[in-house]
């Protein structure tokens, strides 16, 4: 049967994207609480639900207690520093024109934080939690010029007194120049971050460890203690951000009123250990969902392998491809937008006031939607968990390409026989 309903985007003939429908009414959002209350018939144990977090437990060092259902992965953390603000909303996604009986619902990790937001706060709280057991006196991460990774970790190390050093790649023709104080730059650099500029030519051809190792070194003879933290937090350790996750998801959907299953997870994959970390707890736990990885970089091979090596890291005895769909959605290349992207982030937040960023789940939304019109039978009736990985800061480098529809915005045209009194309201 053919899927008619949505017309083709008139920005790009061969894209089948709906725009959004600007008569289209949003219902009521259904927020998921936390309380930690179980029913008789719960099926989360007593254990696997740890005590809810006080505004006291905030930048504060916790002994880590896994869930149940991961207490056989190895190894396990000891430590965990509380640094995001959790748990993070759960709320139905209004989008108009979706599939029959399909259901869109969105965990609200953007909402983990301010300068300290999004995914990487997940995966943080544990890398912290080991560097400071290491005795780091400071941290070195690297990523893109507008990483938020980076900028996440440059907070978090000045909360926990920590030094950090960023390796930031750029073009050719900016790495020698100062880099700006746009988005994430003017966070980190507001907090003290110490960065160095890398070429893209450069860093592909010595690649990330060996960028951070070399800089580790450099610190190591100055005297200091160094803490390396890869490409997004992700590693093995990392991974227990979005494990974690998973049993704060089960707990929201225990509690809450409106008792609905998830059949699908979607995320933005761009260095893999969120989309480790959501595969195996889903696998693993109640939840039972099916993972489905839009990745922004690299393509599907590349993030099968990766997510595999973080699965075998925690001996979790389980192939990635059985636990995670990977699609592309790299488009013309990582950070880099079509303005037909760019124009459904705006057309998103106009419909729906949910804003999101252009290089992870803008894109993966995107791809999303694409994936419905193409495959309207394989989503039908299906209830979908769209994991909301943050990153705002980045749209402020897009301002340029996004000025054209913006819009929305006129000088206010006051006729003369409006009174005038001289002195009222001023303000100065």
């Amino acid at each position: 049967m053919s899927f008619c309903r949505w017309p083709v985007h008139p920005l790009s003939p061969l894209l089948p994207i709906p725009p959004i429908n600007k008569s289209f009414s949003p219902q009521r959002l259904f927020c998921l609480s936390h309380s930690l209350t179980m029913d008789a018939n719960s099926k989360i144990r007593d254990d696997d639900a740890p005590k809810q977090p006080t505004s006291f437990d905030f930048l504060t060092r916790k002994a880590y207690a896994p869930p149940s259902w991961a207490s056989h992965l190895n190894p396990i953390p000891s430590h965990v520093f509380r640094l995001g603000h959790l748990p993070t909303p759960i709320h139905k996604w209004n989008f108009p024109n979706l599939p029959n009986n399909t259901e869109v619902w969105l965990k609200r990790d953007d909402l983990s934080g301010m300068q300290l937001s999004g995914n990487k706060v997940r995966k943080l709280e544990f890398l912290m939690a080991d560097a400071v057991a290491q005795g780091a006196d400071c941290v070195i991460t690297i990523g893109g010029i507008q990483s938020n990774h980076c900028r996440a970790t440059a907070v978090a190390a000045k909360y926990l007194n920590l030094d950090c050093f960023l390796i930031l790649r750029t073009s050719k023709v900016l790495v020698d120049q100062d880099p700006g104080l746009t988005g994430n730059l003017l966070v980190e650099r507001l907090v003290g971050a110490h960065i160095d500029l890398i070429s893209k030519e450069e860093y592909a051809k010595i690649g990330s460890e060996s960028l951070t190792n070399h800089l580790k070194e450099k610190l190591l003879n100055e005297g200091r203690r160094p803490y390396v933290i890869p490409v997004g937090g992700s590693n093995s350790l990392g991974t227990w951000g979005y494990i974690e996750a998973i049993r704060e998801i089960e707990q929201q959907l225990q509690s809450g009123t409106s008792k609905i299953k998830f059949d699908d997870i979607v995320v933005a994959c761009g260095s893999g250990g969120t989309v480790a970390g959501l595969s195996l707890g889903s696998w693993l736990s109640t939840l039972k969902a099916k993972v489905h990885a839009f990745s922004v970089c690299d393509d599907p091979d590349y993030f099968y392998d990766f997510v595999q090596g973080l699965l075998n890291g925690l001996e979790a005895g389980v192939n990635s491809r059985d636990i995670v769909n990977i699609q592309n959605a790299k488009g013309l290349g990582y950070a880099i937008n079509t303005s037909e992207e760019l124009k459904f982030v705006k057309e998103v937040a106009a419909a729906t006031g949910v804003v999101l960023d252009p290089v992870y789940s803008g894109k993966a939304a995107y791809e999303m939607m694409k994936d419905m019109a193409d495959n309207p039978k394989k989503w039908e009736g299906r209830k979908i968990l769209f994991i909301h990985t943050g990153g705002l800061l980045g749209l402020y480098d897009k301002v340029e390409q996004m000025a054209s529809f913006a819009g929305n915005w006129r000088r206010m045209d006051v006729h003369e026989e409006v009174p005038r009194r001289d002195g009222i309201g001023k303000m100065f």
